[in-house]
């Protein structure tokens, strides 16, 4: 602290990494609404102007009739999501790598009390005919009963579900008495990876309860409820509460939700850290095909911020010394890098440079 009571900046700011697109700051814009909702009093708990604004913001963008519960995080927003969706009985039919499934430390199942179901996918994605497997069962007390089906857009491995995957998804859902949940961790990036607006592969195609992502995008903390068919989704005023996510100052969750959406900031951050994405894998592919670079290997595609790849051993962690970024799957030296909004073209250009120096 410094005397005039100011905090000392404590981090290098030139440090610059691939780990995560949850590693970046705040976007300026955001920032500003920040600021703009501070002073003065609003009532607490969501009943601020703010949060009634949002309201309005994300019915433009997902059709009217649509509810929004603004939560702190990604976890509180899927397990409470879910949790609405279902009896004490119910389950969950996931992807094996879906995010509830791997990275939430088991509060699904401890805090939301839902039993999941995952299925091995190649990419990530889940098809109605990988629903099936675990599709089963209704009627029999000595099984969960599945009666959500939860997709993640973008998946963990990269990979966006087309509108029509989507809706193929829903509709096998919806035949079988089963509801369709959306992680949109990333919604954003899909959306500019699709060219589509958001509601085209939500709403439109079936979605009945979606986490929107802001946290990954620009926002400083949290992320939103969206209740899209209230049919589907019951109680979330107070599992809300019982959960912990009920913010007391909301206003400045709402702010930076509306400072996102109610322009085009959401769009040109997720096009960004996509194109930063694709500047990186264009660039190795050239080296590829070059010659300049050998023993680097792709093993999903690349359709907004992620790349995942394979490198020969020891070589991950000599990069490691200079730019931080996950091994995905260390018994294959497989690693991930991600791109965020505020990845720069000299990011990616120095990344390359040191990837090639280790690989010619």
């Amino acid at each position: 602290m410094r005397e005039d009571g100011r905090v000392t900046q404590l981090h290098d700011l030139s440090s610059r990494g691939f780990a995560s697109d949850n590693y970046s700051g705040i976007h300026p814009e955001i920032l500003e609404a920040m600021a703009q909702a501070n002073g003065a009093h609003q009532i607490a708990y969501g009943e601020d102007v703010y949060t009634a604004r949002l309201q309005e913001v994300f019915a433009r963008q997902f059709g009217a009739g649509i509810e929004a519960f603004p939560v702190f995080n990604g976890t509180g927003a899927n397990v409470t999501g879910l949790q609405s969706m279902l009896p004490r009985w119910g389950a969950v039919i996931c992807a094996a790598t879906a995010h509830i499934h791997n990275d939430e430390g088991g509060a699904p199942e401890h805090v939301g009390g839902f039993k999941l179901l995952p299925v091995i996918t190649s990419d990530g994605k889940l098809t109605p005919e990988l629903i099936d497997q675990e599709a089963w069962g209704w009627g029999d007390e000595h099984r969960a009963q599945p009666l959500v089906v939860a997709i993640t857009q973008t998946t963990e491995l990269g990979t966006a579900y087309t509108v029509d995957e989507v809706r193929a998804i829903a509709d096998h859902a919806h035949s079988k008495g089963m509801t369709l949940h959306m992680d949109g961790a990333r919604i954003s990036n899909a959306a500019a990876s699709l060219g589509v607006p958001l509601r085209a592969f939500t709403r439109d195609a079936g979605v009945d309860v979606l986490s929107f992502g802001g946290t990954k995008n620009g926002m400083m903390l949290g992320e939103c409820i969206v209740v899209l068919n209230p049919a589907a989704s019951t109680g979330l005023k107070f599992l809300r509460k019982s959960n912990m996510q009920l913010s007391s100052k909301m206003r400045f969750i709402s702010a930076q939700l509306i400072a996102l959406l109610d322009g085009d900031l959401w769009l040109r951050n997720a096009s960004h850290s996509n194109a930063m994405a694709a500047r990186l894998r264009g660039a190795l592919e050239t080296g590829l095909a070059q010659g300049t670079i050998t023993g680097l290997a792709f093993n999903q595609a690349t359709q907004a911020n992620a790349i995942f790849a394979t490198l020969p051993a020891g070589v991950a962690d000599r990069l490691r010394e200079s730019f931080r970024f996950y091994d995905w799957d260390a018994t294959k030296n497989e690693v991930r890098w991600m791109c965020g909004f505020d990845t720069t073209e000299d990011d990616i250009d120095t990344f390359v440079a040191a990837i090639t120096r280790e690989l010619s």
